[in-house]
């Protein structure tokens, strides 16, 4: 075992105020927070994380996906050295496996769309990060949000120096009455709304989904202002059945960004995801080129490219499903919808409808997806999460997590897909004790009181 340098006597800590601002913004210390306190109770019943259900996943599939990705680039014609160079090096910058991804898109989507509008990213993460580096080029730049939103995409604007603007969800999703207000505010400011990022379907955090109505009108005020739409779409194939069509599959004048995931559909893992950008750009000489150019430019300087054995796998999965993943992910898309009724059946019964009228507490009813909220009248904080967790053995996510500008403060976030409905079952019965306990803290509020607060 080597000796470790002694220290030089001139060694200076880095203070943490000369660092970017964003290492210390709460935003970026959310997920750090949900882990630590899950490790620290580990017989705690979780209903934090938004993650897939450990009980599909098969160590062997791995590897016959990989092998029908192989079996698949040598019945193209490609040389056993091409096919070693496609497993183990670098690999395009834009990705390798596009073509699989725009059949598959054009199959069960109704996307259609060149290959070579698609980029392959490091799980959709990375493709909001690579679309908010181009789109947003000057302190004018402001990026609209549903609020409540997900928290990588405020994080990840928050790396990049990015203003976020809110447009704040009503009971139904998002409003096109608060999207006008908010892009006339904005632009009256002297400040150029540039895209706005939604979910369109069980969206993450709310559960809400946009209706068809909503969504062929939130497409013409896009086209109307000049702004393009982010489409965020990783839990459109988690319920069974055929969803509403993606925003993309409805545009017809180049608004929409679609960012698609398989953390979800095939499994996280993989860090495989993508960007869907046929956007046409003009550079000053009049040349054109497609948005999807300019990402994988950015990209380049980012992480070079994707796991080329990730790309692999995943693209095995797709061929054996002819690109549909809604035949692909059909079992777990029936867990996950049996998962939320039995999340939204355990509430009614241990809440019954007198009871969390008394307390002032009320959820939603998402159609498909992995989240539930619930409204309480009481602070849903990190401390409130911490009692959850030491007394009663159950865990949640503060909602508060996933508003840019604050809120959210009393309502608290379910994720059902991570769960067997034996745990489900027990957890949602200790979550009612804990509801009960913290409600009973303001138990001389009366009831009209507390559901005003909920309306708050």
């Amino acid at each position: 075992m080597s000796t470790p340098l002694p220290r030089s006597p001139n060694c200076r800590p880095l203070r943490r105020k000369d660092l970017h601002a964003c290492v210390h913004d709460p935003v970026l210390d959310t997920m750090t927070f949900l882990n630590e306190i899950t490790h620290r109770y580990p017989d705690a019943i979780s209903f934090a994380p938004g993650r897939p259900y450990d009980g599909f996943f098969d160590i062997e599939q791995i590897f016959v996906h990989l092998r029908g990705y192989l079996d698949h680039l040598a019945a193209q014609g490609r040389t056993p050295a091409e096919v070693r160079t496609a497993l183990y090096q670098y690999g395009p910058t834009a990705g390798q496996i596009r073509d699989i991804i725009a059949d598959s898109l054009r199959a069960d989507e109704g996307i259609d769309v060149p290959a070579e509008s698609i980029v392959v990213t490091v799980g959709a993460q990375e493709a909001m990060l690579l679309v908010l580096r181009a789109l947003v080029a000057g302190p004018e730049d402001v990026v609209l949000v549903t609020s409540p939103c997900y928290s990588g995409i405020t994080g990840a604007a928050r790396l990049l120096g990015a203003r976020v603007v809110p447009v704040d969800e009503d009971e139904d999703g998002l409003s096109l009455a608060v999207l006008e207000t908010v892009i006339a505010r904005e632009r009256a400011a002297g400040r150029r709304p540039r895209a706005l990022y939604v979910i369109p379907d069980h969206s993450n955090p709310s559960g809400n989904t946009l209706d068809r109505d909503t969504r062929d009108r939130l497409l013409a005020a896009a086209e109307r202002h000049g702004i393009l739409i982010i489409e965020d779409s990783p839990y459109r194939r988690v319920s069974p059945g055929p969803p509403l069509p993606t925003l993309k599959s409805l545009d017809r004048s180049g608004t929409v960004v679609h960012l698609g995931s398989y953390s979800k559909t095939i499994f996280p893992g993989a860090r495989v995801g993508f960007a869907v950008a046929d956007q046409e750009v003009v550079d000053e000489d009049g040349h054109t080129g497609l948005l999807a150019d300019e990402l994988t430019r950015i990209k380049s300087m980012v992480t070079v490219n994707t796991s080329s054995l990730s790309q692999a796998v995943v693209a095995g999965a797709l061929l054996a499903a002819d690109g549909r993943i809604s035949a692909l992910n059909a079992q777990p898309a029936a867990y996950y919808h049996d998962a939320l009724g039995t999340v939204l059946r355990c509430l009614d019964a241990c809440l019954p409808v007198a009871r969390r009228e008394a307390l002032g507490v009320r959820w939603n009813r998402p159609s498909g997806g992995f989240f539930v909220t619930v409204k309480v009248p009481f602070r849903a904080d990190n401390t409130a999460l911490a009692r959850s967790a030491e007394k009663f053995g159950v865990l949640w996510t503060p909602m508060s997590y996933f508003y840019p500008d604050g809120g959210g403060d009393r309502a608290l976030r379910l994720s059902t897909s991570y769960l067997t409905s034996a745990d489900i079952e027990e957890g949602t019965a200790r979550l009612a004790e804990f509801i009960e306990a913290e409600s009973a803290v303001d138990e001389n509020i009366p009831a009209d009181t507390a559901r005003r607060i909920q309306n708050d």
